[in-house]
């Protein structure tokens, strides 16, 4: 068995927040439209089922991290990137040769509250965390000190 790893995963509410994957049919959701190449290797090549995920929302009033989530189905190509009427369509990528990938992630938990961003940069043992330090990464490893310390401020 392979070790569980932590994530955290940046979303847009307005676009695909935690209220969406909580509607969805088994609360369980395609991740996808990640276009950085370095998000996109951590999808590729870390991310695996069983790992735990928090949901962060950003760019929206209230940033922070609002629930968790479980990856259900590791990486495969992003369908979004062959759809010339998607957002997220790249015209350079192929079935052959796909470029971006996805992960399918099932809500575990909304938190109580939103923890929010100046909270987190608040506490002394979160300092290196990749959140504080590489802002725009959409995907991003997190510690299981880290993923404890969060958790205890819900």
């Amino acid at each position: 068995m392979t070790e569980k790893h932590y994530w955290l995963f940046k979303a847009e509410p307005h676009i695909y927040g935690i209220e969406h994957l909580a509607a969805a049919p088994q609360k369980t959701g395609r991740w996808d439209g990640i276009r950085n190449y370095q998000a996109r290797n951590f999808l590729r090549d870390q991310v695996a089922v069983g790992d735990e995920v928090f949901i962060y929302h950003s760019s929206c009033k209230q940033v922070g991290i609002v629930g968790t989530a479980r990856v259900v189905k590791a990486a495969y190509p992003d369908p979004t990137q062959f759809d010339p009427e998607s957002p997220y369509y790249d015209p350079k990528a192929t079935p052959e040769n796909p470029r971006w990938v996805s992960v399918d992630i099932k809500l575990s938990n909304i938190f109580s509250r939103l923890i929010p961003l100046a909270e987190i940069k608040a506490q002394p043992a979160l300092e290196n965390m990749v959140l504080l330090k590489q802002s725009r990464l959409s995907t991003q490893p997190v510690s299981a000190h880290e993923w404890k310390i969060v958790h205890s401020l819900i």
